[in-house]
């Protein structure tokens, strides 16, 4: 009778998932009555679970049909980015000068700031050579996440130190320009949330941090502390404080070129408030900022920090060793891939392709694409199957299958660069976009490696949130010692009044603990 109860257990479970192994048939039950519940009878969920080793399928449900994928793109532009330009690939960004240096040391020309794509240039860069993240990323800072958070590094420190190199090279005065050659690529948009100016020159990722903090009492001026400092910027602050529980509300407007106002008001018990100004144009932000910097360091610069006289730049050939004055070298590529992964950076994620495209001498976002679409191919990815229309997640031309993003993940686990691309992935419980999916005593805490999404639109019409995609893809090993490769996606959940995305980001959160714990 055992045997007969077991048979029919395998033929019940083989007709309801005909790829899905006997033996999981309580997984199969428990992962069910999740994703089946009632918050989810018109969404659409996507799941591919697979035995990294065998291959054998663990559970899958519309594993063929493509999912709106948000920030697990990134997964797919990351794993282009170390293949086509390797893990330890560092980027110089130098200064040149063009014209001629007297005795004196009068630079009778230009002085040249060449972006090359440094991603971590201003407010990344750690003296150990490693990039520096906060969970709550700044460059999120606007969209209603409370507790974004900085990094503590100072933005201009690379930009100190070049122009203590200028000086220290001879150079005590500029009499013509300081200007910012941002060439290296065609400049695009990038399409995710928060700053979106894909340009090779980055500077605190092209944003000015606003810490709002409350007054001494109800009714003072609130706190402002603007990151960086600089004269680059005009900001008009009224700010108030608010009495106790009263929350914070803060909204800035741009005024006008390089001008913006901030207005609100913060409660006196409130914990200090992170907003941003993403800059219109980060090359001139950069300029003005580089400015200041020479001058602090002891270089007269004749140039005004607001606007450039003339903006003409010498051919590139012209850059030679020996018109070099400063540089600055990058952390590895693989610090840069870090923060991308684990805050789900989209500024860098939509970067990357044009690093790849200028890696194969080539200058645009789709060039990088279509060098993308090579190397999955390599990898025995299904590249016909699915589409992407940018790097990070946000573009509406990105889809997926699960099972293509498993074959990406797998993949990639049988390449030398395998580990260093797993550390970079958030850790479910520990870091990053996935440091409070589960809960401190989850058995799953620290065992799952992997790449959150989050795509959401307003539903003026209902006055609600549609949750168009909410996506985790990545690795395990069960508490039975057996590795699991995943991707999961549910989309299209239209949310009720006061709840956010959160709630899904949890509920994939309990699908990987349910897996962890009662998977193979």
């Amino acid at each position: 009778m055992p045997y007969l109860r077991f048979a029919l257990v395998a033929i019940l479970v083989g007709v309801a998932f005909p790829n899905v192994r006997a033996e999981d048939h309580a997984l199969v039950k428990k992962l069910t009555a999740i994703i089946d519940g009632p918050d989810y009878k018109h969404a659409k969920w996507g799941i591919h679970v697979v035995d990294t080793k065998t291959g054998e399928i663990v559970f899958s449900r519309n594993s063929d049909k493509l999912c709106t994928p948000a920030s697990t793109t990134k997964l797919y532009t990351c794993a282009n980015a170390i293949i086509s330009m390797g893990a330890d690939a560092r980027i110089v960004t130098p200064v040149h000068f063009h014209g001629s240096v007297n005795a004196e040391g009068v630079l009778d020309g230009d002085l040249i700031l060449v972006g090359k794509g440094d991603l971590t240039f201003g407010g990344r860069a750690k003296p150990d050579g490693t990039a520096a993240f906060k969970n709550n990323d700044h460059t999120y800072a606007n969209s209603g996440l409370s507790e974004a958070d900085l990094t503590g590094i100072d933005p201009r420190a690379e930009l100190i130190a070049m122009a203590k190199q200028v000086f220290e090279a001879g150079i005590r005065e500029v009499t013509g320009e300081v200007l910012v050659d941002d060439r290296l690529f065609e400049k695009t948009r990038g399409s995710g949330s928060g700053p979106d100016a894909v340009t090779p020159i980055f500077v605190n990722d092209n944003v000015v941090d606003i810490v709002v903090s409350a007054g001494e009492k109800i009714g003072d001026a609130a706190k402002v502390k603007l990151i960086p400092e600089t004269d680059f910027l005009r900001a008009d602050l009224d700010i108030s404080t608010g009495k106790a529980g009263s929350g914070t509300r803060i909204t800035i407007l741009n005024v006008g070129p390089n001008h913006f106002s901030v207005r609100g008001s913060i409660a006196i018990d409130a914990k200090p408030s992170v907003k941003i100004y993403p800059v219109e144009d980060p090359a001139l932000f950069a300029r003005g900022l580089f400015i200041e910097a020479l001058r602090k360091a002891g270089v007269r610069v004749a140039a005004a920090v607001q606007k450039p006289e003339s903006t003409n730049l010498p051919a590139i050939s012209t850059y030679t060793d020996d018109t070099m004055v400063a540089a600055n070298t990058s952390p590895p590529l693989k610090e840069a891939l870090k923060v991308t992964l684990k805050v789900s950076h989209n500024l860098y994620a939509s970067t990357l392709p044009c690093l790849v495209a200028v890696s194969k001498g080539k200058s645009t976002a789709n060039d990088g694409l279509r060098e993308q679409r090579r190397v999955l191919r390599k990898l025995g990815v299904d590249v016909d199957d699915i589409s992407f229309g940018g790097g990070a997640g946000g573009s509406p031309a990105d889809c997926v299958t699960p099972k293509a993003t498993v074959q990406l993940l797998v993949a990639m686990s049988k390449r030398p660069e395998w580990e260093i691309y797993k550390s970079c992935l958030p850790v479910i419980g520990i870091d990053g976009t996935l440091a409070s999916v589960v809960t401190a005593e989850s058995a799953a805490r620290g065992q799952v490696f992997a790449k959150t999404g989050t795509l959401i639109y307003n539903d003026g019409m209902n006055g609600r949130s549609l949750l168009r995609s909410k996506a985790l893809a990545g690795v395990m090993r069960t508490a039975k010692g057996t590795d699991i490769t995943f991707a999961m996606f549910v989309n299209n959940v239209p949310l009720p009044m006061g709840v956010g995305s959160s709630r899904e980001g949890k509920v994939l959160g309990k699908l990987c603990e349910v897996i962890y714990e009662t998977g193979p």
